[in-house]
């Protein structure tokens, strides 16, 4: 998809503004002859039409469907900029991103890009990166950004009969993955677990870990220990703040005295209680109709409509990962990945939910701003 080299990263630049950063950049991908003469100026209507900031100090300016034709080649032009630039709006600008494509595979693109510099703190991994090899590292999602964990790393219905068990088989799980040792096991049972509430208990372990990763196992049957339930226990393989969001989630799951839930699902089900934001609300679902799916433009303009509603919004597009996020994250949205044709379903949750999924829905069959 997208390969990074160092000879597209520029360090330590320097703008005084928006358009002059987007001059600099549209002259570097022209020297590295992925665009013709003139790709500048589309960059810079492209610009002025929508503002391509997405949100933790990253842009992505790119030409219009116009300038298409002076694309030689799909590739990116990346400039770092330590002292930031402002972009408009008190929004201001540390990475910015380059892109020229020579048709919808810049979808591609922007959602590898947007997929990892959504996750939280990669502003300041951003700013503070001083090498091209860490910025590409970052870039190609090689720095760990997010904790591991999918429906290999839970057990359900372990025929365990004591928190001794269950933590070992949970650390035994990540270790299975080559992110722990037997150190971490060793030191995850001698630490012993704590009950967060509602039959939950908790394990960690930061010993010899080389990746985060989150691990989650079920006894057979409930049993008790030291007087409190034991129905689940999630354990923490932790070597940096990979797991934080996963522990937003199950910290509103127990605000809402929802733990329960993590008992009665499917494997599947568990990673997303504790991946992914959740809402219950009104639904609804809207099919894309752009020619270019998603890009900035029209993905700027959804996320403008949602903003003006105080209801919770979430998205996921259901042609692809399926995954909910905030409607109102424009980089979120944007590495959805939607194409022409995908249907995006919308939940909103608050007391102007449905007017909102009504003013969404009505700006979808507008076109998003690029006409019907």
């Amino acid at each position: 998809m997208l390969s990074l080299s160092t000879k597209d990263i520029q360090l330590k630049q320097s703008a005084a503004d928006k358009q002059e950063a987007i001059k600099a950049i549209a002259a570097g991908l022209e020297q590295q002859g992925l665009v013709e003469t003139g790709y500048v100026n589309g960059m810079l209507d492209r610009e002025a039409q929508n503002s391509t900031f997405l949100g933790n100090g990253i842009a992505i300016p790119h030409g219009t469907t116009d300038t298409r034709g002076l694309v030689k080649e799909t590739g990116v032009r990346v400039h770092h900029f330590p002292q930031g630039v402002n972009w408009g709006d008190s929004k201001t600008v540390y990475l910015a991103i380059g892109i020229a494509a020579k048709s919808d595979e810049h979808l591609g693109i922007l959602k590898q890009l947007t997929k990892v510099l959504s996750a939280d703190g990669v502003e300041d991994k951003l700013k503070t990166s001083d090498s091209a090899e860490g910025l590409i590292a970052i870039l190609n999602g090689e720095a760990q950004l997010e904790a591991d964990f999918d429906e290999s790393y839970v057990q359900l219905a372990f025929p365990a009969t004591d928190l001794v068990q269950l933590t070992a088989v949970a650390a035994g799980l990540v270790k299975n993955h080559q992110s722990a040792s037997n150190e971490t096991v060793a030191d995850a049972i001698a630490s012993g677990a704590t009950h967060l509430g509602q039959g939950l208990w908790i394990a960690k372990s930061h010993k010899d870990v080389s990746r985060t990763a989150l691990s989650f196992v079920t006894p057979t049957e409930p049993f008790e220990e030291a007087g409190s339930p034991v129905k689940g226990l999630l354990f923490v393989a932790a070597c940096n703040g990979a797991h934080v969001n996963n522990m937003n989630y199950l910290a509103q799951l127990l605000f809402k005295n929802q733990a329960g839930k993590l008992f009665n699902a499917a494997a599947d089900q568990v990673v997303t209680l504790l991946t992914e934001e959740a809402l219950e609300g009104n639904t609804e679902v809207f099919k894309i109709r752009n020619p270019h799916g998603l890009h900035a433009r029209p993905g700027a303009m959804l996320v403008s409509v949602a903003k003006k509603f105080n209801s919770n919004i979430l998205v996921a597009n259901l042609n692809g990962e399926g995954k909910a996020v905030n409607a109102k994250s424009l980089m979120k949205v944007i590495a959805l990945g939607v194409k022409q044709g995908h249907e995006l379903q919308f939940t909103a949750q608050g007391d102007d939910a449905d007017e909102a999924l009504a003013a969404i829905g009505q700006a979808i069959a507008d076109g998003l701003g690029e006409g019907k």
